[in-house]
């Protein structure tokens, strides 16, 4: 019981020390008392750095990877893109929703901000150009680093998917 006692008691005055408030006392010598200035620094103009990778336009990047040229009629061949339709369902829409930002971007417009070689290359070669391509990797940054998973579509199945997007 004495123990219990005498320690509660050691206990209780580490409490109170602990506690107790703190004044600041000066210390002689010299001091000095700043008071904090401004200068007001004009407003950044705003500048294409300012823009998402996502909302980025650049028509004339190709990517890295097997696609160098990519050839669009004038009219969208309804057959292919059905059949890209289906792969996206299947392949893309567990990262992808058709018009708004899910763990990966939108493909709704996404030919007006890309070149289709850009697109397919980001389709087939995804590990390389977020390595490689310097839009890719800022939209990996700006994706939270969720890079897009390579379902080893086809060349064919590619350009039906982006057959499929030019309907959107």
């Amino acid at each position: 019981m004495k123990i219990i006692l005498k320690s509660s008691a050691v206990l209780f005055s580490v409490l109170m020390m602990s506690c107790g408030g703190k004044e600041e006392k000066k210390k002689e010598g010299f001091s000095v008392d700043r008071a904090k200035t401004t200068t007001e620094q004009p407003a950044p103009a705003p500048a294409a750095a300012d823009t998402k990778p996502s909302e980025t336009v650049d028509l004339t990047n190709k990517g890295v990877g097997p696609i160098t040229s990519v050839s669009l009629a004038a009219e969208v061949d309804q057959e292919m893109a059905k059949k890209g339709e289906e792969v996206y369902n299947k392949m893309c829409l567990a990262c992808h929703r058709v018009d708004k930002k899910f763990i990966g971007p939108a493909p709704k417009g996404i030919l007006e901000r890309r070149s289709p070689e850009w697109v397919m290359n980001m389709i087939l070669n995804p590990e390389v150009m977020v390595k490689e391509d310097p839009l890719a990797k800022a939209l990996l940054a700006e994706f939270n680093g969720a890079p897009m998973a390579n379902q080893s579509l086809t060349e064919e199945e590619a350009r039906a998917v982006l057959e499929y997007f030019r309907t959107l």
